[in-house]
């Protein structure tokens, strides 16, 4: 406590508030009352969501916590809008109608398409339908950052989960056959496939499938721990030679600790896999939208 006489009252106030975060007493005021939009009809719908102060990443103790998902550290995330579900199908058909996502047509598995998420889809895939988005709104859309994926995800939680401590497949859509402890109990309930977005509750801020389903592209390119990782909310530039870009929130197919708020993956831009999707974010231009 002796260091702490020397630090400014700001960072005296930052290091206080970082405290009551972490331990979980800090009442978000922004959860109530959120907002959304839609641009068009074929467009997704949008959830608004003010800007706020998070702590970023897991802290020491939390079951399964990786490396890079430290250090732990405050976020100051500007106000901005993110999907209320996954991308689907239906959405990405109706890019690819109007001559954009590169004509790719995703294999759904034979699953089929409507109201599942989109699936079989890189990163590169994912920016492509931003772009077609940007054009026909005329809108900033884009792919979220990694702070304001985890921002939105924990919607003022700072549990493993936004659930709390536990999940389980009541929940979200992932692979209830791995059994871990009291916590996460064999439910022997593993669908093998997507789910249609909106399967299961919400979290706080009204965003479904934050944990499960599909896995999530964000903008940033990967690091192996958050030491230089931007405080603005902004996506990270810098990263691994090979330009990895960074996954979010877990599949159908993976185990609960995959799911945590902090949890973190990597793959090459052009990695498609069955339970791979994405969801989309748009910035904000001098005030939200009415």
């Amino acid at each position: 406590m002796a260091r702490l006489r020397h630090r400014t009252p700001r960072a005296i106030a930052c290091a206080l508030v970082f405290a009551a975060m972490v331990a979980g007493c800090v009442s978000p005021p922004w959860v109530a009352g959120v907002r959304s939009l839609r641009d068009c009809d074929e467009c997704p719908e949008m959830v608004v969501l003010p800007g706020g102060r998070f702590a970023m990443g897991s802290p020491e103790g939390e079951f399964a916590r990786k490396p890079d998902e430290s250090p732990r550290h405050l976020v100051d995330v500007p106000p901005f809008a993110i999907g209320r579900y996954p991308v689907t199908f239906a959405e990405w058909d109706a890019c690819v109608r109007d001559g954009g996502c590169g004509g790719v047509r995703p294999d759904d598995g034979g699953w089929g398409h409507g109201r599942l998420p989109v699936v079989n889809v890189g990163w590169d895939d994912a920016r492509a339908y931003v772009l077609w988005l940007g054009r026909k709104t005329g809108r900033r859309y884009r792919l979220p950052s990694e702070a304001e994926w985890e921002y939105a995800a924990r919607a003022g939680t700072s549990t493993a989960f936004y659930t709390g401590s536990c999940i389980n497949t009541d929940q979200a859509n992932y692979d209830g056959f791995f059994g871990i402890d009291a916590c996460f109990a064999r439910t022997g309930v593993s669908r093998g496939r997507t789910t249609p977005v909106g399967s299961f509750a919400p979290n706080p801020f009204g965003l479904h499938d934050m944990a499960g389903n599909v896995w999530q592209w964000v903008e940033d390119r990967y690091a192996d721990s958050y030491a230089e990782a931007p405080t603005d909310g902004s996506a990270a530039i810098r990263g691994e030679p090979g330009g990895r870009r960074v996954l979010r929130g877990g599949s159908w197919y993976g185990d609960p600790h995959w799911m945590r708020s902090a949890f973190r993956e990597a793959y090459v831009a052009d990695k498609r896999d069955s339970d791979i999707g994405f969801r989309v974010a748009l910035t904000l231009e001098h005030r939200a939208p009415d």
